[in-house]
């Protein structure tokens, strides 16, 4: 395991550290043997396999008497961010199998019915249903209101027509929290969300898209797509605000998942300082490879305690985190490129050979200064929360 220093701040419970220690010793055996070369298969066996050994259990909260599958009465975001951060050191596929089972199924835990609860977070948990979180349209990505995608009401029933895209686990999820227009007001006031199986007629997987770090991901096409209205989730018109909730428990974990890529990359930077030859000394002799590791330590440790301010201040204050978790998200996600991409140079030639551990990387922290709102949009969020306290 990597340096636990962090674990020394005071943002943490003996629990979370126990957590940690446990979370590192299972990666180092149960992920070994993950063929990758299915991604879809890959990040089946993975969500089966963090079921089983019971870490999906922190993605939901426990309910009433346990019913829903939690570990604790509420989501912890310091247990989510460490188990993030652990899975995404070890890999990445690992990281977005865990993440997705939480923003999958939060808006449920957040306003669905006693009903829908049920039916659907203890499978979450026990990893006997993947969920997919279906936000995003091809003119509707950071600007959310803009969606097109609407659920018109007959009787009983929602139709659903419109597109989705940029849908993680898309093409391989047993249900969909979809977000859609249904008109109560204009703009973000007249989005309501549905819980969508996988099998209801009206709903295809339109394309799949590959990325350069490969997971699932899929546009979604909804024609006449029907629904009984008991699959809404909250009140009709009150979607954008659920669906900012759900984001805002999970965005602070996007910055912890920041942190596992860029500590892995530190440690294989430090190994290959160590060991690389040249010029009648080390690599790590250089007084540049010195600056850079200095640079590279500092730019973790101040992305680190953003990231687990944000997660005890939601945990133990329980006041707004939009603002930290932006600052977190904003913060981690662009030190973890950076630290990536000096590692990758501290290689030189063997540093962009495929499928080695820092090229791997370098194409994981990509997507994540864009995914659950882009470094522009936080600091937008950032500044409209100092403009709105002054």
């Amino acid at each position: 395991m990597a340096s636990t220093d962090w674990l020394e701040w005071p943002f943490f419970d003996d629990h979370h550290r126990a957590l940690a220690a446990r979370a590192d010793a299972w990666c180092g055996s149960a992920l070994a043997g993950i063929d990758h070369a299915d991604t879809d298969a890959a990040c089946r066996e993975l969500v089966g396999r963090l079921g089983q050994a019971g870490w999906l259990r922190y993605c939901v909260p426990a309910g009433p008497e346990g019913g829903w599958g939690g570990v604790l009465p509420a989501v912890d975001s310091r247990a989510v961010c460490i188990l993030r951060e652990t899975l995404a050191r070890h890999d990445g596929l690992a990281d977005f199998a865990f993440a997705m089972q939480g923003l999958g199924s939060g808006a449920i835990a957040l306003a669905g019915s006693d009903v829908l609860r049920a039916r659907y977070l203890p499978r979450v948990a026990r990893g006997k249903a993947i969920a997919a979180f279906a936000l995003s349209e091809i003119d509707a990505g950071s600007d959310v209101a803009a969606m097109a995608c609407e659920a018109r009401r007959e009787g009983d029933h929602y139709v659903l027509n419109g597109a989705k895209t940029w849908i993680s686990n898309g093409g391989i999820a047993d249900f969909y929290c979809v977000f859609a227009r249904t008109g109560e007001a204009p703009g973000a006031r007249g989005i309501s969300a549905f819980v969508v199986d996988a099998g209801t007629p009206g709903l295809d997987i339109a394309e799949r898209i590959e990325v350069i770090a490969p997971h699932p991901l899929a546009t979604l096409r909804f024609v006449d797509c029907r629904l009984p209205a008991s699959q809404r989730l909250g009140e009709a018109g009150q979607g954008f605000k659920l669906a900012m909730m759900t984001l805002d428990i999970f965005r602070a974990s996007v910055a912890a998942a920041a942190l596992g890529f860029a500590r892995r990359a530190l440690d294989e930077a430090l190994g290959r300082a160590q060991s690389r030859r040249m010029f009648g000394q080390t690599l790590g002799d250089l007084q540049l490879t010195q600056a850079a590791l200095g640079d590279m330590a500092t730019a973790i440790d101040a992305s680190a305690l953003l990231t687990y301010r944000a997660a005890w201040q939601r945990d133990v204050t329980g006041r707004s985190t939009t603002r930290e978790a932006a600052m977190a998200k904003m913060m981690a996600t662009e030190s973890a490129q950076s630290v990536i991409d000096r590692a990758l140079q501290m290689f030189g030639g063997a540093g962009v050979v495929s499928g080695t551990p820092v090229e791997k990387l370098y194409r994981e922290i990509r997507a994540l200064r864009i995914y659950e709102g882009a470094t522009e949009v936080q600091k937008l969020i950032i500044a409209r929360a100092l403009l709105k306290g002054g």
